[in-house]
């Protein structure tokens, strides 16, 4: 009682198509191709710019090379060396 036959699908089937037709059936089917086939395409596009966005961003990362008023100087060496020449402390003094 609670489920349809398939007798009761192939009538409603009939009935649908009756109501629109073959080609209305069939061109509501083409707009239906169309919008998918738009959608995909408006994604792809999006994910285009993203990716032309996030290359952007990846070369402005990128450290340019010397130049302007500190292109001669060396890097600056920051490990930690004893000096040549420690100065004494205060037990060595007395």
């Amino acid at each position: 009682m609670g489920s349809f036959s398939l007798i009761h699908w192939i009538i409603l089937g009939i009935v649908i198509l009756l109501l629109f037709g073959g080609n209305r059936f069939s061109a509501m089917m083409k707009d239906v191709a169309h919008g998918l086939k738009s959608f995909k395409q408006g994604l792809s596009e999006e994910d285009e710019k993203k990716q032309a966005e996030f290359r952007a961003q990846q070369d402005q990362r990128q450290i340019p090379p010397a130049a302007g008023p500190m292109a001669g100087q060396q890097p600056i060496d920051l490990e930690a060396r004893p000096s040549a020449d420690p100065a004494p402390r205060d037990d060595q003094q007395r």
